[in-house]
């Protein structure tokens, strides 16, 4: 009872295709393998320069919620009070 025959993967595969046709499901899984093909890449290369550069760029200080976006908004607002 746990397991599926072919004829199950089947209808399934014809029910999803009906529904999204194949375009959509094609473009869906090109983008998969290149996304694969990216994370491969970057896992053989190691550390790169952009790692470095990002690792840096932090200084060791935790932003808040928000992140560095609301920082900005929050210094433009000091700069146009003052």
């Amino acid at each position: 009872m746990g397991s599926f025959s072919i004829w199950h993967w089947m209808v399934v595969l014809l029910v999803v295709l009906l529904l999204f046709g194949g375009g959509k499901v094609s473009s869906l899984m090109g983008d998969f393998a290149k996304g694969i093909k990216a994370f491969k890449k970057n896992m053989a290369d190691g550390e790169d320069a952009s790692m470095e550069a990002s690792a840096d760029k932090s200084g060791g200080s935790i932003s808040g919620p928000g992140g560095e976006a609301a920082q900005r908004s929050a210094q433009r607002e000091t700069t146009t009070a003052r």
